[in-house]
């Protein structure tokens, strides 16, 4: 049973549906209002509702706000096809493999990189929600290539804040549908949340600031094989951003790619390999840089449309 939340509706939701006014109430998704509707936990001046309907200023809003979920904890197993590049006491360099997430997170039960290292034996560090220990960026679970961890309190604290601070250099290759036009550019659009409440993200009026720079490495006739670097970091951006230029990663069908194209070229996945990461230790102080070459899938995908060209 969660808590019981009585309030009216405020003048700048006047006209609202329900479900995205409770969105904005609440911070909330809108499945999850969508969700409390049909179950009968949202009354409007005491009568039951459904998620279309439109608010009125000064409605009485009862709602029982379900209690927080219990976030998983990583399962300690090791897991295949992940390499561990790089090691020493303060920092664990892997090459992740697709399929594996960061970390575990609420509706994910497959493995994770967080869970693949304590099942190998290796230490990391314990700052951070106990789901997210020694973690200091992500990449999709279905993004390969190269990804830090932080094995000791201060590289966990000075690595949080080289992202933070946009010095650390993050070079993805991307290979996207037809040819951006220019070859090389900057996208500067803001991101949150897709308003449809299906985990996608989108750029959205008053999202968080985000800057993908971009440069042509080689055309073929159906597509382009890209140098991506990131300034920022959310979630999904470069799949974003490219969906918004009408140029998806091949293969990304959550943001608009070509079915059939990624069917023949053999691409499961949406084609994006994160392929160098540099920053400055965080204990010695000099600047280091890890690569990670493309996975086969990748490879021979890249292979195939070159042929086809």
């Amino acid at each position: 049973m969660g808590d019981l939340r009585s309030l009216p509706v405020p003048d700048g939701l006047e006209g609202e549906r329900l479900d995205a006014a409770l969105a904005r109430l609440f911070g909330f998704s809108r499945t999850l209002a969508a969700e409390l509707i049909s179950a009968g936990d949202v009354q409007v001046d005491g009568a039951s509702a459904v998620k279309s309907d439109r608010v009125h200023a000064g409605a009485w809003l009862d709602v029982v706000i379900p209690p927080p979920p219990t976030m998983p904890v990583p399962v300690a197993e090791p897991v295949p096809g992940m390499r561990v590049l790089y090691e020493d006491d303060d920092i664990i360099v892997v090459d992740k493999p697709i399929g594996v997430a960061a970390h575990p997170t609420l509706g994910w039960t497959g493995p994770t990189v967080l869970g693949g290292l304590l099942g190998a034996g290796h230490r990391v560090a314990t700052s951070g929600a106990a789901e997210r220990q020694g973690i200091v960026h992500r990449l999709d679970a279905n993004t390969t290539g190269v990804m830090v961890v932080a094995k000791s309190e201060v590289a966990y604290s000075r690595l949080k804040r080289a992202f933070k601070e946009r010095t650390v250099e993050k070079h993805y290759h991307a290979l996207v549908q037809g040819h951006p036009d220019p070859l090389r550019g900057t996208v500067d659009a803001p991101i949150d949340r897709h308003p449809s409440g299906d985990g996608r993200f989108a750029v959205v009026a008053g999202g968080k600031p985000s800057i993908t720079h971009y440069d042509t490495i080689e055309a073929f006739r159906a597509a382009s094989l890209l140098d991506v670097k990131l300034e920022t970091g959310r979630t999904h951006q470069i799949r974003v951003h490219m969906s918004a230029l009408r140029h998806p990663c091949v293969g990304d069908l959550a943001y608009g790619a070509d079915p059939t194209l990624a069917a023949r070229l053999g691409v499961t996945r949406q084609w994006l390999h994160a392929v160098s990461l540099g920053f400055e230790h965080p204990t010695g102080g000099e600047r280091v840089t890890f690569t990670s070459d493309y996975p086969d899938q990748l490879g021979a995908s890249l292979d195939k449309v070159r042929a086809e060209s």
